[in-house]
């Protein structure tokens, strides 16, 4: 199953009961320290994807150039 199924599976009553007990195990002062380190670890994990894509096709477009020039 993909996380979207697993999101979806749950209907409105479990919701409620994860979101009740997220704010009974940090309480309600707490809740958006969390949520900013959640986005800033989202955003630091997005950073370093982009980095390895970026890095990724550099490799490859210096093998196309390199083939390029063996072939000219």
């Amino acid at each position: 199953m993909t996380l979207l199924s697993i999101l979806l599976a749950f209907g409105i009553p479990e919701w409620g009961l994860i979101l009740l007990a997220v704010v009974l195990l940090f309480g309600g002062r707490k809740i958006p320290e969390l949520m900013r380190g959640i986005g800033q670890g989202i955003r630091e994990f997005n950073n370093a994807k982009n980095d390895v894509k970026k890095h990724i096709e550099d490799g490859m477009r210096e093998d196309q150039t390199k083939n390029n020039s063996d072939k000219g």
